[in-house]
């Protein structure tokens, strides 16, 4: 029996290369290059277009854990990221052209997938996982929106500016980790109290993209907020934000700065960088208006200005049960950033999940069901949950495990409990290993 897979980002990439190593054949459909989506810049599958971050690699971070889980059920792309992986402390971050590059090669090199390269405009008949992503063409979006019967949901995605490594002055800017924390990995532009200040009036004060009539409704994304609408809420929310200095001193000076802009390697050759927490949409003359503020940046040439597009995801808890399998079709799945599951890692983990179970479905197996002591587990069970009222997209945290049962005296200890809580999900999941 064979599967359709619309949509060849991570999430559709890592359920495609599940399903092949189960020996199903799978025809893994992408409209790039022949219909873009206004974010993409290449037509490569599992393409980042945001940050090139996976967040903490750290098992005591529920991210860092979910990736760890990944790794346990088999995954596919994680092993690809950690071996395009750049210096970023302790998070996992990835030369992005790289990770695409050589994801696109390993599934193009699969017999069992079938690639083919146009735009799917309805749900099709058969087994299908629909991973068409945040980004999902308007054609589909109506079948979508046709079979759910409910409106579609949507927020703001934003994107950071990238500088080229040559074009800043490291008289002014230094190489360090929050804490010392691993490699001194960031480049850090530090600012006083009057260059934060000069900087803050010409962000408020930046013009910026006007959104399309159709979009002015949507909601942003607390996780990924443009940098003017942090500015917005106040003169010191950046500085306790992105630009937190805490942590963060030049050893040339011992200072501890007002304020200070990170930015992160973002491809394997270590010429570019991206501004970390700079998601925008301010107009591109004034962003460079903006960075050219930052002491440090003073000259930088600028790679990449940041962009800002829509994100659609559907009403799962409305859709969907914890297997990511639709509750009025058995044979149709979603994954990906469509389903409400935010961030590259949950991408990529919902994926692999709706491979595994659609190749049980396929085999007349007993559909995984993962525990919500698990991250993955936690995450299928939040979006699938009817209770909801206000559903938004949610990212890997430990908020949404079952949590774990401590001595009184130990119930504020964050490290412990973190302990505890990742143990539990690996014993769990090395328990499972034999339904994978």
């Amino acid at each position: 029996m064979k599967v359709k897979i619309l949509g060849a980002g991570l999430a559709g990439s890592e359920a495609a290369l599940q399903l092949a190593k189960r020996n199903i054949e799978v025809d893994l459909y992408e409209m790039r290059p022949l219909k873009t989506t206004g974010a993409h810049t290449t037509d490569k599958f599992a393409e980042f277009v945001c940050s090139n971050s996976l967040g903490s690699f750290d098992v005591l971070n529920a991210s860092g854990l979910l990736k760890k889980e990944m790794e346990i059920l088999g995954g596919e792309l994680i092993k690809i990221a950690f071996d395009c992986a750049v210096p970023a402390g302790s998070a996992l971050a990835i030369d992005r052209e790289l990770f695409s590059q050589t994801v696109t090669e390993k599934i193009e090199q699969t017999p069992q997938i079938n690639i083919i390269r146009e735009e799917v405009t309805a749900i099709p008949d058969g087994n299908v996982i629909v991973a068409s992503g945040p980004l999902t063409s308007d054609k589909l979006a109506e079948s979508i929106k046709e079979f759910t019967q409910s409106e579609h949901l949507h927020f703001f995605d934003a994107i950071a500016p990238i500088v080229e490594k040559d074009s800043i002055d490291f008289d002014k800017a230094f190489y360090a980790s929050r804490y010392d924390k691993g490699e001194p990995s960031y480049i850090n532009c530090p600012m006083n109290k009057d260059e934060y200040e000069k900087f803050y009036d010409i962000l408020i004060h930046a013009p910026k993209i006007e959104l399309k009539e159709f979009e002015k409704d949507a909601k942003f994304f607390e996780s990924c907020l443009p940098v003017e609408v942090l500015a917005s809420r106040g003169i010191d929310t950046l500085r306790f934000g992105p630009m937190k200095p805490v942590g963060l001193v030049d050893k040339r000076t011992g200072i501890e700065n007002y304020a200070v802009v990170q930015l992160r390697q973002d491809n394997s050759a270590k010429t570019l960088y991206n501004l970390v927490g700079f998601q925008t949409n301010l107009k591109w003359g004034s962003q460079k208006e903006l960075i050219h503020s930052i002491p440090g940046l003073e000259n930088a040439n600028i790679m990449r200005y940041g962009v800002m597009h829509r994100n659609t995801f559907i009403n799962s808890p409305a859709i969907l049960n914890s297997t990511l399998q639709t509750r009025k079709r058995q044979n149709l799945f979603f994954a990906g950033q469509i389903t409400g599951t935010e961030g590259y890692t949950e991408s990529i983990a919902s994926g692999l999940l709706a491979g595994i179970n659609m190749a049980k479905l396929i085999n007349n197996e007993e559909l995984l069901v993962l525990p919500k002591t698990t991250v993955l587990g936690a995450l299928t069970n939040y979006i699938s949950d009817e209770n909801h009222n206000n559903f938004q997209p949610v990212n890997s945290n430990w908020g949404i495990l079952d949590s774990v049962e401590l001595p009184k005296k130990e119930r504020k200890n964050k490290k412990l409990k973190a302990e505890k809580m990742s143990q539990r999900s690996l014993e769990v999941l090395h328990s499972l290993e034999h339904m994978i």
